[in-house]
C-alpha cells in the first residue's frame, strides 16, 4: 500500500475544517482551493481582487515547490469567483501573467460569496508530474 503523500500549511482551517492544501495521487497532485491567506491563516487583501489573484497564485507555486513541480505541468484550474464580469479584465491579466504560453483548461464559476468576508477569488488545480516541467 502507498503513503499518503498530502501537503499541509499547518494553518487552523486544516485541523478546523479537515482537509489537505494537496495530496499525490499517482503521478497526479489535486489541490485544494488556494486563495490569498498569511500563514496564520487570515485573508490577505481583502476586496482586492488582483492582489488576491497574485497571493493565490504565489500560494500555488508553495505548493508545487513542495512536489518539484511548476505551473508548467498544470492541467486544469478551476477558479471561483466572486463579480466575474466586474473582474474580467483582471482575472484574464494575472491568469496570462502567471501561465504565459501555457495553457491549461480552465473553468471559471462565478459566486455570490466565498469562506472570508472580502474574499473575491479561490482556485483549484490539478498537476500532471509526468508532463515537462
Amino acid at each position: 500500500m502507498t503513503a499518503l503523500d498530502s501537503f499541509q500549511l499547518g494553518i487552523p482551517a486544516e485541523s478546523d475544517f479537515g482537509y489537505s492544501q494537496a495530496i499525490r495521487s499517482g503521478t497526479l497532485i489535486h489541490v485544494s482551493g488556494q486563495l490569498a491567506f498569511a500563514d496564520t491563516g487570515e485573508l490577505l487583501h481583502p476586496d482586492d481582487f488582483a492582489a488576491q489573484l497574485r497571493e493565490t497564485y504565489a500560494r500555488t507555486d508553495r505548493i508545487l515547490a513542495h512536489y518539484g513541480a511548476t505551473r508548467n505541468q498544470i492541467v486544469s484550474q478551476t477558479l471561483y469567483l466572486v463579480g466575474v464580469q466586474r473582474h474580467a479584465e483582471a482575472g484574464t491579466a494575472g491568469n496570462r501573467a502567471y501561465f504565459g504560453g501555457h495553457r491549461p483548461v480552465s473553468t471559471v464559476v462565478g459566486v455570490t460569496e466565498l469562506t472570508f468576508p472580502g474574499q473575491l477569488v479561490e482556485i483549484s488545480f490539478v498537476v500532471d508530474t509526468e508532463l515537462p516541467a
